[in-house]
Order: C-alpha cells, then structure tokens, then sequence
C-alpha cells in the first residue's frame, strides 16, 4: 500500500457538491481508501482569470494501485462529473490531481510525480499542509517554505 495525496479543485455546476461526490468515488475506488481530507480553500483562478473562485481541497488516499492505475480511476471520475480539457487553465467541475505517491517520483508522457505545479499552488500546499505539517516535495524541499514562496496568492479557509 502507498499513501498518495490528491487535489481536487472545481468552480462549475456546484463546486462544493462536485468535491463531495468526488471523495466518495475516491474512496470506492478498488484497493483505495480515503484516509483524511483537507478542509475546503477558495482560491482564484490562475492564468485564465475570467472565471468564477475555485474550491480546492487534498485527500490523503491509501492505496493498493500503482500510479499509473490511480490516475486512470481519478480521470474517470472527472469524466463521470463532465470535465472538459477544452483549454488550459480552462473552467470545470472537476479536476483530481494525482499530487504526490509515496517517495516517488515519475516522469512519462501521461503522468509526472510530484504534480509539475504544486509547487508553485498554494491553493494545493496550504491544504496538504494541513493534512500532513512536515510534507515534503521529492526533488522541491519542505512544503511549508514553498508555501512562502506563494504568499501572494489568494487562497481563503472555508469555515
């Protein structure tokens, strides 16, 4: 079993609702179980801003899948709930990212461990943070001083 982190992210057709319904699929997915989640952020969008606020949060997952596998069901899941990949940075119902698995790290065509991005998202370090306060990104450094990193960006706690 490895312990993965994935984002989830929406800001189309309810966006809290999507993110709900996503952690029960997450969590019916084959040899996975949902393990902890993040509260919910509120961020705003990045590069293509003419678009409503997004709802972002993390799961802490456990699974038996090896990554390529996990990433196949997380884009099943987005094309049950309509994801669209019209554009980049386009709006959607749902976006599951496969954000960290284990120690790994990979790099083909369809998949890349750690997340390219995360680095650079504090709409996905500020909730990992709070699942897991010591993360650390292979190959980036302590999640909590990338975090500083992107201070400037807008992200709120939900209550």
């Amino acid at each position: 079993m490895t312990v993965a982190y994935v984002g989830l992210g929406a800001n189309l057709e309810e966006p809290r609702r999507q993110v709900e319904t996503a952690l029960q699929e997450l969590d019916a997915i084959p040899r996975t179980r949902v393990l902890k989640v993040s509260s919910l952020y509120r961020s705003v969008p990045m590069g293509y801003a003419t678009q409503p606020d997004f709802l972002n949060a993390v799961a802490q997952v456990d699974t038996g899948l090896d990554a390529p596998h996990l990433l196949a069901a997380l884009q099943a899941i987005e094309a049950r709930h309509g994801r669209r990949r019209s554009f980049a940075n386009a709006p959607r119902t749902l976006d599951l990212d496969l954000l960290l698995f284990g120690e790994s790290t990979l790099a083909t065509d369809q998949l890349t461990i750690p997340h390219p991005r995360m680095h650079q998202r504090a709409f996905v370090l500020k909730p990992l943070l709070e699942l897991a306060p010591e993360a650390s990104i292979p190959g980036r450094g302590p999640a909590r001083m990338l975090l500083e990193a992107c201070a400037a960006q807008a992200v709120e706690r939900m209550a």
